[in-house]
């Protein structure tokens, strides 16, 4: 378990078919600490994870179910998930407690919809301490740079560009990603880079928003 900024901890694991680390955070907010996409952990980190008492696990796509079933039965925290993408959770196994909507707050967090890879998604915005968290929509890799999945395993690839650009119209400069490396400063500049290698090359007011 690393503390990566104040309050914010992540633990990692090193997915062999990808070549890079899948990541779990704990995010400690004014009133409760929540999990998002808890990866898979050795003992020292899952005890950690439980420790902290989450009052709510995340999760930003259907993909990213990973150890959510035995942190709700070990924490009892509910799972939420937007409802576009929970049946396809429930498939792998996660237990669904509650529906993530677009603009709802948990915390000094606001849900916001990145629909394309699945239709569902989700990222988290921190507007106080400009800092977002991504699932699948953002990989961190290589490091200090962005980029999306391969094109086969994204549902609407024109769709999740849309939702990229829109992510500009965020302040943010810290990015928190579900797999690779975490963008701990410059990230917007990072996602203006991706969005400007889009095919259309063209770049809307989000884009070139300062």
């Amino acid at each position: 378990m690393q503390e990566i900024l104040p309050g914010v901890q992540r633990w990692s694991w090193l997915s062999p078919a990808h070549g890079y680390l899948f990541n779990g955070y704990l995010l400690h907010l004014p009133d409760g600490v929540v999990c998002i996409d808890p990866v898979q952990a050795d003992e020292a980190d899952l005890a950690a994870v439980v420790a902290a008492a989450p009052m709510r696990i995340v999760l930003t796509n259907r993909n990213h179910v990973r150890i959510s079933p035995l942190l709700r039965e070990r924490t009892g925290a509910p799972v939420a998930i937007h409802p576009a993408d929970a049946d396809h959770a429930r498939q792998q196994g996660a237990v669904v407690d509650e529906a993530l909507t677009p603009g709802q707050r948990i915390g000094p967090l606001t849900v916001v919809p990145v629909p394309g890879k699945s239709p569902g998604e989700v990222a988290l915005h921190w507007p106080e301490r400009r800092l977002l968290v991504v699932g699948d929509a953002l990989i961190g890799d290589p490091p200090g740079q962005v980029r999306l999945l391969r094109p086969q395993v994204i549902d609407d690839l024109e769709g999740l560009r849309r939702s990229i650009r829109a992510l500009l119209a965020l302040d943010f400069d810290v990015l928190l990603v579900g797999d690779g490396e975490p963008l701990i400063g410059g990230a917007r500049a990072a996602v203006q880079r991706l969005v400007a290698s889009f095919p259309d090359g063209t770049a809307g007011p989000a884009e070139t928003a300062s």
